[in-house]
């Protein structure tokens, strides 16, 4: 992995002030590079809570939440105790900064949760657990995707202008890598998926000396009165006769 903490002490402010934007492009074109060759789309989040660590200033912890319900907050990554009480708090009541980053898809910014009034049940335990400061950035992965990028501080007014440009730009390159991710992952099932399934469809062609459509519609109808997906009904043939194969 790339040295990210070693290049962004070259920049941006307020680290060093007379650094350009071509050192924000230069790490993040190296945490892209990074998150490419990421296989398994969890193991990007984590990364990508890693690299905001390392780069947004101000930030001392964060995570990735997926929201399922509407308000039901489900941890995909997070650095530590902090992120996952706080998240664990926004699923319990409700609100908070990242329920509203994605259900109005922009960026949230606080300030001082001691004077926040926008989540009058989430913000005063949230300052208690002692995020003082949190951001929290939509993951645009596809239209109905609904995870954020949250960052967190122990001091207030931690975040600035330059903490939401940098954590934007780390978001888009995070969500794009994910999605990529879970593309890959989707295309390796449906490949084992259609391997198990070929695999029993010769198993009952040989043991009923049955077609190939025949033994189909045998392992559909199954699946059907079992309640059980095709891919499930596949696999366990397919174990029950390697399983019979070693006796």
């Amino acid at each position: 992995m790339t040295d990210r903490r070693r290049l962004w002490s070259l920049g941006p402010a307020p680290r060093n002030e007379q650094a350009g934007p071509e050192v924000l492009a230069h790490v993040l074109s190296e945490l892209a590079r990074e998150l490419h060759h990421v296989d398994d789309p969890d193991d990007v989040l984590r990364e990508a809570v890693d690299a905001a660590m390392d780069l947004v200033p101000g930030t001392r912890a964060g995570s990735v939440t997926e929201v399922a319900d509407s308000h039901r907050v489900v941890h995909k990554a997070e650095s530590g105790e902090l992120p996952a009480q706080v998240d664990a708090l926004m699923s319990e009541v409700g609100e908070g900064p990242c329920l509203d980053a994605l259900r109005h898809r922009r960026i949230v910014r606080v300030e001082d949760m001691r004077r926040e009034t926008r989540w009058p049940r989430f913000a005063p335990r949230a300052a208690e657990l002692g995020a003082l400061s949190m951001l929290a950035f939509p993951l645009f992965v596809k239209d109905d995707s609904l995870c954020a990028l949250n960052l967190y501080a122990h001091e207030a007014g931690a975040f600035t202008d330059e903490s939401e440009h940098v954590g934007r730009l780390l978001a888009a390159q995070a969500a794009v890598a994910y999605s990529g991710a879970q593309r890959a992952e989707n295309l390796l099932a449906a490949l084992e998926t259609r391997d198990l399934i070929g695999q029993a469809v010769g198993l009952l062609m040989e043991r009923y000396s049955i077609t190939a459509g025949r033994s189909f519609e045998t392992l559909v109808r199954f699946s059907r009165q079992t309640n059980r997906k095709l891919r499930d009904v596949a696999a366990e043939l397919v174990r029950n006769a390697e399983a019979g194969a070693h006796r």
